[in-house]
């Protein structure tokens, strides 16, 4: 990390994006002992001002999605990224292939067409 990353990361405002005030503004991170607030997911206030709306929502979902056992707090991730799914039709998605390719293998993907298959039955 280069010089002070840390110290500068630990000095930033972190604010608490799952409790926003009227106003526009968040509150402070954390909460005290007694509190009935729900658990909090905090940012620093340069990250919770980049995100949008859905990322906030998402976000505070999956915190409070975790189950918090011991008193240490549950860490998520604040932004995950998709990834593509592994199997189905082309492109890894999982919809079936029903283009003009009969059968056949197009860059690592096999494409086969089950109703052209039932036409070309003794040919195929």
């Amino acid at each position: 990390m280069s010089s002070g990353g840390l110290r500068k990361w630990v000095a930033e405002k972190w604010v608490d994006i799952g409790a926003p005030k009227k106003n526009g503004q968040y509150q402070p991170c954390g909460r005290s002992k007694n509190s009935k607030r729900k658990y909090p997911k905090c940012v620093p206030l340069a990250k919770a001002q980049s995100m949008s709306a859905a990322q906030k929502a998402s976000a505070v979902r999956r915190k409070r999605a975790a189950s918090n056992t011991g008193p240490k707090p549950t860490n998520v991730k604040t932004i995950v990224k998709r990834t593509k799914k592994a199997s189905g039709g082309p492109g890894g998605t999982n919809t079936p292939y029903y283009g003009r390719s009969i059968k056949g293998n197009y860059g690592g993907v096999n494409l086969a067409n089950p109703s052209y298959g039932k036409y070309y039955k003794g040919l195929i």
